[in-house]
């Protein structure tokens, strides 16, 4: 996976956007968890202009992994251009959460809540792949 990533990154950085997208559609497809890759096609949908597929995408990278900082940024950044320009927002389409039952942490677990997780890097969540 982190090759491929890695990969698709340098294609992007060359100008080889169909290359790119390719290679981040394949890891997405293979790991739909995958935020770094659908951050990747949003990077991809910006190449071709498209705004609003672009924005949408990194909503979805923050479904996913809300701490994911490029994600967050594409977001803030694609809101407040397309708002400037005096467009509509998109909302992204409303996924029905599956049902999931209740439970109860067993006797003497740790509250998971209280855990502050610490922030990762790009680098750090490719390791953890």
């Amino acid at each position: 996976m982190i090759e491929l990533l890695l990969e698709a990154e340098r294609a992007l950085s060359f100008g080889r956007v169909d290359e790119a997208e390719r290679l981040y559609r394949q890891v997405a497809a293979s790991d739909p968890a995958n935020s770094i890759a659908v951050v990747g096609l949003a990077r991809v949908a910006l190449e071709h202009a498209d705004d609003a597929g672009a924005y949408l995408l990194a909503r979805k990278a923050l479904t996913i992994d809300p701490e994911n900082e490029a994600a967050q940024r594409l977001v803030t950044r694609l809101d407040e251009v397309m708002r400037t320009r005096g467009e509509t927002v998109p909302e992204p389409p409303v996924e029905p959460a599956p049902p999931t039952a209740p439970t109860a942490p067993p006797a003497g677990a740790p509250d998971r809540a209280s855990k502050v997780r610490p922030r990762r890097s790009i680098l750090g969540r490719l390791r953890r792949r």
